[in-house]
């Protein structure tokens, strides 16, 4: 049977070799405690002193020996300290309508047995953590609003509202994205640079379940190969020479319930993409350098300007990957194909552009919008911005004419070309694109759409405007 741990015996547990050297102990220690009490292992009071009673209001002629400590200290955490073997060093207990600081610690055998446990009450007033407490709080303080920060951060700054056009192709678009926003499998935005991708991934989050989780955007192309298995799925505690000493949490892990976008898919190295289709299938992720298995639920939305197709020809991509990431594909088309929406994005991104004070707003005139649509824009709507700021520049009021978008427009871009010219030489170009695609396909449409990178859709609108029959 376990002795009971009393003042007698807690020498022997403590490694003092007598009673005396105890109570000498507990006579050094008295000036920085206000009272005392030990437990036995079922948690029952073996021993309380003068001045922990006199805390507590006991009665003179009561006496707490042999009853569970909870009976007279209901918020005591003496049997968590005994169910563990771990102390609590510092803690704040509540008892009636005051606060005590307190120290609980646990009394172990010769062989390390949790036989009891002490607690120390330092003061009988919190006032006196008055200062370590005001430092807390502005640390707390401090900690709040750099996690609500963080938290900004990582939500969605677009809705689908953003994504500017009343054209059938937009229509279509947001259609589109609104039945995928539905679905949570992985989805992949094809379109060139500048036509608002991201913008899209945004809007996917947004109107998906996962609405309220994190939204991690990463580019591909922006993080060294070095770095990047670091980046994606963390580092552990010390995994190589200048590792922190805290463990680093990779953007899986910080996506966990939300959407990570991985934008220029494309540019991923080859020799990380095994890695990355290992967790799009099983779900999980093995931090740098350790040992343990997390288990992660992100949805993951790529993107990319580039032709995977023609990358996985020529094995720099890997065709499984690809397959695991555009099981949702989105086609946004680019802004020579929705010239009829040029008129209200200059109405939009005016409104974004810098203006003297004295301007009510800028007012762009159906001279300058034509000549705009008259243009190429190989940069697409982040070109049409750049160029409409440039305007912005060079008007003398704030009326934009054609001759203030001429001067704007950089050279080589086509300007000042016959509308009706430029028109018929895109036509005849699309036409003959067309025609080559179902050629190499063997007339099959579904695949000659897949192969000009549009839906399905779009590329019967196509056909019909061509008068392209098969």
């Amino acid at each position: 049977m376990t002795p009971t741990p009393t003042l007698e015996r807690w020498p022997a547990a403590n490694g003092l070799a007598s009673i005396e050297e105890a109570v000498a102990a507990f006579s050094l220690l008295r000036d920085f405690f206000e009272g005392a009490i030990i437990v036995d292992a079922q948690t029952r009071i073996t021993w309380m002193d003068k001045r922990y009673r006199e805390l507590l209001k006991l009665a003179p002629d009561f006496d707490p020996i042999g009853m569970p400590v909870e009976d007279i200290i209901p918020h005591s955490l003496l049997r968590r300290v005994v169910e563990t073997g771990r102390p609590i060093l510092l803690d704040i207990m509540n008892f009636d309508d005051r606060q005590f600081v307190v120290c609980r610690i646990p009394l172990k055998d010769a062989a390390g047995a949790v036989e009891g446990a002490i607690g120390f009450v330092f003061y009988d007033n919190v006032d006196y953590l008055a200062p370590i407490l005001d430092k807390f709080e502005a640390l707390q303080k401090q900690l709040t609003r750099a996690q609500a920060a963080l938290t900004r951060e990582r939500q969605t700054k677009y809705s689908l509202s953003s994504f500017i056009g009343q054209s059938e192709a937009i229509k279509e678009l947001k259609a589109m994205v609104r039945r995928f926003a539905l679905r949570d499998g992985a989805a992949l935005i094809l379109g060139e640079t500048g036509t608002g991708k991201e913008l899209l991934a945004h809007a996917i989050h947004q109107q998906s379940d996962r609405a309220d989780g994190p939204f991690v955007a990463v580019n591909m192309a922006a993080v060294p190969e070095a770095l990047l298995e670091a980046e994606f799925f963390g580092v552990a505690p010390g995994a190589y020479t200048g590792a922190e000493k805290k463990a680093r949490q990779g953007k899986f892990e910080l996506a966990h319930g939300g959407t990570l976008f991985l934008d220029e898919i494309g540019d991923m190295p080859l020799g990380i993409q095994a890695k990355f289709l290992r967790v799009l299938q099983e779900g999980e992720i093995e931090a740098l350098g350790s040992n343990t298995v997390k288990k992660i639920d992100v949805r993951i939305i790529a993107a990319t300007s580039q032709d995977l197709e023609a990358k996985i020809a020529d094995k720099s991509f890997r065709a499984d990957l690809y397959y695991r990431v555009a099981v949702l594909t989105v086609h946004v088309p680019p802004l020579r194909e929705r010239r009829e929406d040029m008129a209200l994005l200059c109405e939009t991104l005016l409104e974004q552009t810098m203006r003297a004070a004295d301007q009510r707003g800028w007012v762009i005139t159906p001279e300058a919008v034509a000549l705009l649509q008259d243009h190429a824009w190989p940069g697409n709507v982040r070109e049409l911005r750049n160029v409409l700021e440039r305007a912005a520049a060079l008007a003398p009021s704030e009326v934009m004419d054609a001759g203030v978008i001429r001067r704007a427009l950089p050279p080589g871009g086509r300007p000042g070309l016959p509308r009706q010219g430029l028109a018929n030489a895109m036509a005849d170009t699309e036409r003959q694109a067309i025609l080559d695609a179902l050629q190499a396909t063997g007339g099959q449409k579904s695949a000659a759409a897949l192969r000009l990178g549009v839906s399905r859709s779009q590329f019967y609108e196509k056909l019909k405007r061509h008068n392209i029959g098969l």
